[in-house]
């Protein structure tokens, strides 16, 4: 586990800084992941709405038979939600068969119409925002902490501008070859708590591959993986939650490295030769600003 095995929210609570996340696993496969994680060892699990996995992940967790104040839990509000708040949260507490989220993010700042069609630009996400906080101040116990996701600093600007709430955590891609440091320096400046999710560079990366991450891996005669996890939680104030749902990965993804500031360099520095995108935020509405 991570020489610092949790962070501290700007609420006081206690973030755990190695998750398992279950962005693109297939059905069927959720369920047993979230099982076998939790029994062994993880202590967070994050989940959207638009994953359609919540009840599979909430299956999961009551299969574990870990008691549920043992656990983190994270998930988020989907982007054609952004119009009936409270009615998503009901629905996410029911499919993951829970009484409380440890931390509700806004997946986007990009509302969208119901069909998905496209953006609704009569929507203001800071409006969503608003009703996030009102409702997390009205119903603490079933919302513990708010936060959000995918947010570069002018959004956050404009959201710690005109709310007296700073979100708990900002959740983006991050890893060698989109390290959006910006974004973490930033969040770091306002107390706010970044995850990092895709920090393998998602499902077959080049990164696993790359001789910067294949020598360090011989070095500490860990797996590729578990260097691109460490460099994640290795920085301060960033959470990493990498996703697999093959119990040997998930079980050796837990194990993290204290890496060197120079060789944390030499990760960061393969996005200026190799840069990629895990997530492309075309389809938003609002483009690529500020992704680096």
């Amino acid at each position: 586990m991570p020489i610092q095995q949790t962070v501290k929210l700007n609420t006081g609570a206690e973030m755990p800084v190695l998750g398992l996340g279950t962005w693109k696993s297939a059905p069927g496969e959720v369920e047993l992941a979230v099982e076998f994680a939790l029994k062994n060892g993880y202590k967070h699990i994050d989940t959207a709405t638009a994953y359609a996995n919540e009840a599979e992940v909430g299956k999961g967790i009551k299969a574990s038979g870990v008691p549920r104040e043992s656990f983190f839990l994270t998930t988020k509000l989907a982007n054609n939600d952004h119009t009936r708040v409270e009615a998503a949260l009901a629905y996410s507490l029911k499919q993951l068969d829970t009484d409380y989220l440890d931390l509700w993010l806004m997946h986007w700042p990009a509302p969208m119409l119901e069909d998905y069609s496209g953006a609704a630009k009569s929507i203001d996400w800071l409006d969503t925002w608003k009703s996030m906080v009102k409702l997390h101040k009205a119903q603490p116990e079933k919302v513990r902490a708010i936060g959000v996701s995918n947010m570069v600093p002018e959004y956050l600007e404009r959201l710690l501008a005109n709310s007296e709430v700073i979100p708990a955590t900002n959740q983006i891609e991050s890893h060698p070859s989109c390290p959006q440091e910006d974004i973490i320096e930033f969040c770091r400046s306002k107390g706010i708590i970044v995850t990092a999710y895709s920090p393998l560079g998602s499902n077959n990366s080049p990164l696993l591959a790359n001789p910067v991450v294949t020598t360090l891996a011989e070095k500490y005669k860990v797996e590729p993986s578990n260097i691109l996890i460490s460099l994640q939680a290795n920085k301060p104030g960033v959470t990493v939650i990498p996703k697999s749902v093959t119990n040997t990965r998930i079980a050796t993804n837990l194990k993290v490295v204290e890496l060197t500031s120079e060789e944390i360099q030499q990760l960061q520095d393969i996005g200026k030769t190799s840069p990629f995108r895990v997530c492309d935020a075309s389809w938003t509405g609002w483009g690529s600003i500020g992704f680096k």
